[in-house]
């Protein structure tokens, strides 16, 4: 496969929908017959029943798309819930939570300045923070007496955060 065969597969992966030949030829600033022979040479290369990914022409333009063999178990992976995204506030009492831990929720809503209880329950629910045991447990003032931590690095690391809490700016928070 040639480099421009490469870029052009890069293009269709990342394009969510049909890539015109004019616009693949404006992006690899390549003549159309090089485009063209670089699509050639990729439509072998992803030939039905070679790999899981084949090449289509649709809507005037050229497209990836899953093999049909691929079909049933694509099916199935995207049939899964997805958890969705945090939002703005979850992510911002996780964050809290990894810089302070253990924190109670009435620190991390003064931080916020704004209540956290949602977005603490929430966090929880998802498995990302945990009441930080027995030991660690203090009453306060509001009544809520559970400090929060993480649970591990790896559900942290899903959502998108650094891989591991040590890596975090220094700084203070209280």
């Amino acid at each position: 496969m040639s480099d421009l065969s490469r870029t052009i597969e890069a293009l269709l992966f990342l394009s969510p929908q049909p890539v015109a030949l004019a616009d693949l030829v404006e992006a690899t600033e390549a003549s159309e017959g090089q485009v063209a022979e670089a699509i050639d040479l990729l439509r072998e290369d992803l030939a039905e029943g070679r790999r899981g990914v084949v090449l289509r022409e649709v809507g005037g333009g050229f497209s990836l798309a899953s093999d049909p063999a691929s079909e049933a178990a694509a099916r199935r992976l995207l049939a899964k819930p997805r958890t969705p995204p945090l939002t703005q506030a979850q992510a911002e009492t996780l964050a809290i939570v990894a810089y302070l831990q253990p924190v109670s929720r009435p620190e991390v809503a003064r931080i916020r300045g704004v209540s956290s209880e949602s977005a603490v329950q929430t966090l929880a629910e998802r498995g990302l923070i945990e009441a930080a045991g027995a030991g660690t447990v203090v009453r306060d003032t509001v009544g809520d007496r559970a400090l929060w931590r993480l649970t591990g690095e790896r559900r942290f690391e899903r959502q998108g955060a650094s891989r591991s809490t040590s890596q975090a700016p220094e700084g203070s928070l209280r």
